[in-house]
């Protein structure tokens, strides 16, 4: 069993109180009765999160949605799921998804794993996310994302594109930032 599923199904074993409901999705190969539960009604959160998760795993577009969602969850755990699933997925939606979730400075509170879901895909939209993300966080002396602003710097080193150096270059001068923006920097080869 995939370490990460092990992990949320131990999680939703104890939220779910040990429902029998919850041994019978982690144990069903139906991808229909799965489906299902995304869409029927009344259905507690931990059984659509375990049915979406289980859904994405295997590459089964129809938890995209309900991924999306549970991304932009306010408990980190869920979030960590969802973006676990959505990276396997393989849905061409997901990198457009994790980037309007990042960019949306109402939610910037949640940003982090859709951040660290965009460095992972790698997608076009990836850099250009993180950029804006990275360079409002720095708008601000007293900014309390700071660990959304080093994800940021983290993930543009990673992705090495040229065009993080200009953002990369200002992140030096806010302390809390400036030993990863270094790291970061070291990465990015240099124009010409």
């Amino acid at each position: 069993m995939d370490e990460e599923l092990r992990s949320l199904t131990e999680r939703i074993r104890q939220e779910s109180g040990g429902a029998a409901g919850c041994e019978r999705l982690a144990a069903t190969g139906d991808h229909d009765a799965l489906a299902e539960v995304l869409t029927a009604p009344g259905q507690p959160l931990w059984a659509r999160e375990l049915a979406a998760f289980r859904l994405g795993l295997a590459g089964d577009r129809r938890a995209f949605e309900a991924l999306v969602l549970l991304l932009n969850h306010r408990d980190p755990e869920r979030c960590v799921s969802a973006a676990y699933a959505l990276a396997r997925l393989g849905d061409p939606r997901t990198a457009r998804a994790a980037a309007a979730l990042a960019t949306n400075e109402l939610r910037v509170a949640y940003a982090l794993h859709p951040v660290r879901l965009l460095v992972e895909l790698d997608a076009p939209e990836s850099v250009p996310a993180l950029i804006t993300v990275l360079r409002r966080r720095l708008c601000s002396p007293h900014d309390p994302y700071r660990r959304v602003a080093l994800a940021c710097v983290d993930g543009l080193g990673t992705l090495g594109d040229t065009r993080a150096r200009p953002v990369l270059d200002e992140a030096l001068a806010h302390p809390a930032l400036a030993e990863s923006a270094v790291r970061a920097l070291a990465r990015i080869p240099r124009d010409g």
